[in-house]
């Protein structure tokens, strides 16, 4: 690889050594590419399978990525899915200080897990799907919820609009209808405060200096989460796909 090669044509370069090298191929999935804005046709493997006929699509366990329990557990995805998971440690640890219930401090410990996991645009609701079959209902209202009520300060409870927005987003940003008409719907609901909750305890800038263990939180995780006996993934949940998919993300098919 040469030094006047781009970001994208290194990683192409090097998913074909890999290629040579462990006889698997890995295909980028469509949202993949047009997150680096291509709209081209799907490559062919075609002309990688004819430089290495050995070689074969992934179908299974991608060995680039820590290997995952049979049976994978919600903190065996923290420990070897998810990325870096302050933020949500010391969101769940705020919450435990302010005296939130048990569900409440579950759900700021997962109120980001899309985003550390999946897939960061419209997170809120996408992390409440993936845990639904799992929690209180409440929990997965709530974490649905601290997508849209972020947006929107509230001076009951003191918070206010994150400035930290405003650098990422721009003063001028107004968010999509959606949201808004989600806010109207939100702001009336029963559990509005418990979405609330989740913005009040959110950590918009982490301490760097501040380490929180996951083990703090695992009889929490215990009593409030539905691990399961089958492995989040393989219990024929509507959801099961989901966690496969993180299980294997470069699953070709």
């Amino acid at each position: 690889m040469t030094d006047t090669m781009t970001l994208s044509q290194r990683a192409d370069a090097l998913e074909e050594k890999m290629a040579r090298d462990l006889d698997y191929i890995v295909v980028k999935s469509r949202l993949h590419t047009w997150a680096e804005g291509d709209m081209s046709s799907p490559g062919s493997v075609v002309p990688q399978l004819k430089a290495n006929p050995n070689a074969r699509v992934l179908m299974g366990d991608d060995p680039r990525l820590p290997a995952m329990p049979e049976k994978p557990t919600l903190i065996d995805f923290f420990k070897y899915r998810f990325g870096p998971s302050a933020h949500l440690l010391q969101s769940a640890r705020h919450a435990v200080k302010n005296g939130l219930p048990e569900k409440m401090v579950l759900a700021c410990l997962l109120h980001d897990i899309a985003g550390v996991g999946f897939i960061r645009g419209d997170h809120g609701y996408w992390g409440a799907q993936l845990v639904e079959p799992y929690v209180d209902e409440e929990v997965t209202w709530a974490i649905r919820a601290h997508q849209v009520l972020r947006f929107y300060a509230d001076e009951s409870v003191g918070y206010e609009y994150p400035e930290s927005y405003i650098t990422l987003f721009g003063a001028d940003y107004e968010t999509d209808p959606y949201i808004d008409e989600d806010y109207q719907r939100m702001k009336n609901h029963k559990w509005y405060m418990s979405g609330r909750m989740i913005t009040v305890n959110d950590i918009y800038s982490f301490d760097p200096n501040v380490h929180v263990e996951l083990e703090e939180f695992t009889d929490i995780i215990g009593r409030n989460f539905r691990q399961p006996s089958q492995g989040l993934g393989f219990d024929n949940s509507p959801v099961a796909h989901m966690w496969r998919a993180i299980i294997r993300p470069a699953k070709y098919l």
